[in-house]
């Protein structure tokens, strides 16, 4: 790895990690196979989930798709090295979280500093933390009778749904709506946001803060 680098050169290595289904997975993958980010590669898929859907569709695509769960490991530096060891050898410089339900290992955010997104269901600030994931994040924005909803791409820092917004987009808050019905009028703009982001990312018209992060190509 060369740590000298400032800033994300030549071909994005996506590497993609998820716990679910993968519908935000499948929609960059899209716009990559449609070449829409010509810029941008998917170099692997790692879910804490043995039965993913996520890892069907990368398997489906002929991606490297591994199943990494600390669970499977004696030490968390274990864990940590092993999930290390796959980047590197597939030569991620951006990692995407697409659904990924566990924090991640602090060494690893340090490591890919400035270069882990992830996209939240609601208009972050708001509605964000330890606990607020899937329809909850629903429940609560219509329970704070809040007249607009949306999602959120930022970078991961140590903390859950803190680090720097990127880019978000809004959708109204209809009257009498449900949690279900707001959750799939989010999730169709998940699927036009998250893609958007990386394809600035990879033109080099979303710059992200410079930081020690490997440069591959």
């Amino acid at each position: 790895m060369n740590f000298r680098a400032k800033a994300l050169t030549g071909m994005v290595n996506i590497a993609v990690f998820g716990s679910g289904h993968g519908s935000n997975f499948q929609a960059i993958l899209t716009a990559i196979e449609n070449g829409r980010i010509p810029e941008a590669r998917i170099v692997c898929v790692l879910s804490n989930n043995s039965s993913a859907g996520i890892l069907q569709i990368a398997r489906d695509h002929a991606l490297p798709a591994y199943h990494l769960s600390r669970q499977q490991f004696a030490t968390e530096e274990a864990f940590v090295e092993r999930l290390c060891a796959l980047l590197d050898g597939h030569r991620a410089n951006l990692i995407v979280l697409a659904g990924y339900m566990k924090l991640l290992p602090p060494e690893l955010i340090a490591r890919f500093r400035s270069r882990i997104l992830n996209i939240h269901p609601a208009l972050l600030p708001k509605f964000g933390g330890e606990g607020m994931y899937g329809m909850r994040v629903h429940e609560a924005v219509l329970r704070a009778g809040e007249s607009e909803s949306g999602a959120t791409v930022h970078l991961v820092d140590e903390l859950y749904d803190h680090g720097t917004i990127l880019l978000q987009k809004k959708v109204p808050v209809l009257p009498g709506d449900t949690a279900e019905g707001l959750a799939a009028r989010v999730l169709d703009v998940e699927h036009e946001l998250y893609p958007e982001v990386v394809r600035r990312i990879a033109r080099g018209e979303l710059i992200l803060p410079a930081s020690e992060v490997p440069a591959h190509s």
